[in-house]
């Protein structure tokens, strides 16, 4: 019997996470798939789905096969990613945790702890970043101790998702909390930590550039993340305007609407 009083596993959730695993493999491109797993240095394998493919699939499967509660939800997401045998595996369960059923859901921290910490690479712990930001928003009276835990986690995964928490929160960022992560993490050595402070500020920077400003003249950050919260500058020298327009592709493509760590879109100019 499960935590929400259903089925540990019935036939709704099989026909569901069967679903879900029958539209990858046929939209499987192997060619693609070795191009990614070479890509993320990853000893899973990859089928080759794009990733706005895998959220589409899954939202489809989700569609014919609707889970029922927030607990049919963490079943089916859980058993996705647990027994993943490619890398879309976990991407798909990832999707799930985002359906309109289980948005702001408390009763699924837990699972995305369990992908953060297990996941254990930025691709895999960014895509969880977007569904703690939901639950900090909806729950922050709950959320907001656990983010300043995570902060001083040994884990490095858990102290980046306490960073990029509030990617996206625009005006509804909790700057007191932002500052308190970044603060306790300024020091500290490692890449992708470093990386996602940058982001985070960067992200901030679009609406609040003024608090933005204040905290990197009040604080002594890496300069790893300090260049990370700037924006991308532009050339402007008149070669610059006079050169032809560039092709620029996202490289790898597969990886459309995924970003780099902190933050740093795939897109690489073809001359």
């Amino acid at each position: 019997m499960a935590a929400d009083g259903g089925p540990a596993r019935g036939p709704a959730l099989t026909a569901l996470v069967s679903a879900v695993r029958a539209a990858l493999r046929a939209a499987a491109d192997p060619e693609r798939g070795r191009g990614m797993q070479t890509y993320l240095k990853s000893t899973q394998p990859c089928i080759g789905v794009r990733m706005p493919e895998v959220r589409r699939l899954t939202r489809t499967a989700a569609t014919e096969h609707p889970p029922a509660s927030v607990g049919a939800v963490e079943r089916a997401a859980g058993e996705l990613w647990r027994a993943a045998t490619y890398r879309e595996e976990r991407y798909a369960a990832t999707a799930l945790t985002g359906l309109p059923v289980a948005d702001g859901a408390l009763d699924l921290l837990p699972l995305h702890t369990e992908m953060i910490v297990t996941g254990a690479w930025w691709d895999l712990v960014d895509g969880v970043s977007p569904r703690v930001r939901a639950l900090l928003l909806a729950q922050p009276g709950a959320m907001t101790p656990v983010l300043r835990d995570w902060a001083r986690s040994p884990d490095r995964w858990l102290r980046r998702s306490a960073v990029i928490a509030q990617v996206g929160a625009k005006d509804r960022t909790d700057t007191e909390l932002l500052a308190e992560v970044i603060e306790v993490n300024a020091a500290d050595p490692e890449f992708f930590v470093r990386k996602a402070i940058g982001w985070a500020l960067r992200d901030l920077a679009k609406t609040d550039p003024a608090w933005v400003r204040r905290f990197l003249a009040e604080h002594e950050l890496s300069p790893l993340s300090r260049r990370g919260s700037q924006a991308p500058r532009r050339r402007t020298s008149w070669r610059h305007r006079l050169s032809p327009p560039r092709r620029v592709v996202l490289c790898p493509p597969w990886w459309a609407e995924h970003e780099r760590p902190g933050g740093h879109s795939l897109r690489t100019p073809v001359l």
